[in-house]
C-alpha cells in the first residue's frame, strides 16, 4: 500500500445536497446523528435541503464541513486504511485533528460553529474583504501588500494555494488598492471572493482570542498521527504545540503549498481528499503531479480511492 495523507477540505466546498448519496452509509449516519445531538438542531437536513442561505452561514457551514469530512474519514477508517499523517486546508484543519484523536467529534463540531460565530463578528460586515490573484510570484504578492498597506488601512497575503494562485485577505480599501497594482503588473486574473470575514489575517485576533478561551476549557490529546498545521507547514503531534497553532492558524497564513511539499518530502506517495467536493484534489494536482490524488465523498469515490492507496 502507497504511503497517504489524509486532507481535508475548508470552508468553500460545501454545496446543498452533498453528500445526499453516501448518507445511506450506516457509519456516515450515526455520523450526522453525533453532530445533531453537539449542535441541538438538524444538520444533516440543512446539508440536504438548504436553503442555500442557510448553509452557506458562516457558523452552519463550519460545523456542516467538518461532519461531511469526518463521516467520510470514518468510512475509509472501518476498511482497515490508515493514514501516514493528516493535513486540513483552514478549516479543514480541525478535521484532521478529530482523525488524528486530539478532539473529540462532538467538541470539534461545537468549537468550529463558535469560530465561525467569532470570525463573523471580529470585524463589521464591508470593512474586511478577501481576493484571489492568479499568475504572479508570491513575493510579488506580498510586496504589493506591504507597499499599499496603510497604519489602519492593511492587506495581507491569507493562503498560499499553489504556484501562482495566492488568496489576499484585510481592510477592503487595502484589497482594493492591492487589486489595482496586481493587475497592472500583469496578474492573469484577481477575484474578489464573496466572504464575510477576512480570513487569516491580524484583523482575527479578536476571534483568535474567544477561540483561544474555548480550548481552554475542552480535552485535548497528543496526536496519534503527525498533523500538518498550516501555519508551520509542518508536523505536529503534542497538544500543547497544536493548540498555540490552531490560535495562530486565524491571523496566520495558511501554506498550504509549503505543506503539500513537505508531504511529499517526508515520504508520502498520495493524497486522499476527504469531504465535500474536490477543491484539494485541484490544489495538490497543480503543486506536485507525481503525488496519487483521490477524493472520497460517497462510495463510488471511496472504491477510486483505495485503487490509488492499494
Amino acid at each position: 500500500m502507497k504511503k497517504f495523507a489524509a486532507v481535508f477540505p475548508g470552508q468553500g466546498s460545501q454545496s446543498v445536497g452533498m453528500f445526499a448519496d453516501f448518507m445511506d452509509n450506516e457509519i456516515v449516519a450515526k455520523t450526522y446523528e453525533e453532530a445533531n445531538a453537539a449542535l441541538g438542531y438538524d444538520l444533516k437536513d440543512i446539508t440536504l435541503n438548504g436553503p442555500e442561505a442557510e448553509l452557506n452561514k458562516t457558523e452552519v457551514t463550519q460545523p456542516a464541513i467538518l461532519t461531511a469530512s469526518v463521516a467520510a474519514y470514518r468510512v475509509l477508517e472501518a476498511k482497515g486504511f490508515k493514514p501516514e499523517a493528516v493535513a486540513g486546508h483552514s478549516l479543514g484543519e480541525y478535521s484532521a485533528l478529530v482523525a488524528a484523536g486530539v478532539i473529540s467529534f462532538a467538541d470539534a463540531v461545537k468549537l468550529v460553529r463558535l469560530r465561525g460565530k467569532a470570525m463573523q463578528e471580529a470585524v463589521p460586515a464591508g470593512v474586511g474583504a478577501m481576493a484571489a490573484v492568479l499568475g504572479l510570484e508570491d513575493q510579488v504578492i506580498v510586496d504589493v501588500c506591504n507597499e499599499v498597506s496603510t497604519e489602519d488601512d492593511k492587506v495581507w497575503a491569507a493562503n498560499f494555494n499553489t504556484p501562482g494562485q495566492v488568496v489576499i485577505s484585510g481592510n477592503k480599501g487595502a484589497v482594493d488598492r492591492a487589486l489595482e497594482q496586481f493587475t497592472a503588473k500583469g496578474a492573469k486574473r484577481v477575484v474578489p471572493l464573496a466572504v464575510s470575514a477576512p480570513s487569516h489575517c491580524p484583523l482575527m485576533q479578536k476571534a483568535a482570542d474567544v477561540l483561544k478561551a474555548e480550548l481552554s476549557k475542552i480535552q485535548i490529546n497528543d496526536a496519534s498521527i503527525p498533523v500538518y498545521v498550516n501555519v508551520l507547514a509542518k508536523p505536529l503531534t503534542k497538544k500543547e504545540e497544536i493548540i498555540d497553532a490552531l490560535v495562530k492558524q486565524l491571523t496566520m497564513p495558511v501554506r498550504w503549498v509549503e505543506t503539500v511539499n513537505q508531504l511529499k518530502a517526508d515520504g508520502v506517495e498520495a493524497l486522499i481528499e476527504v469531504g465535500p467536493n474536490k477543491v484539494l484534489c485541484g490544489l495538490n494536482r497543480r503543486i506536485d503531479k507525481t503525488l496519487g490524488s483521490a477524493n472520497i465523498c460517497n462510495e463510488e469515490t471511496l472504491a477510486k480511492a483505495l485503487e490509488v492507496i492499494a
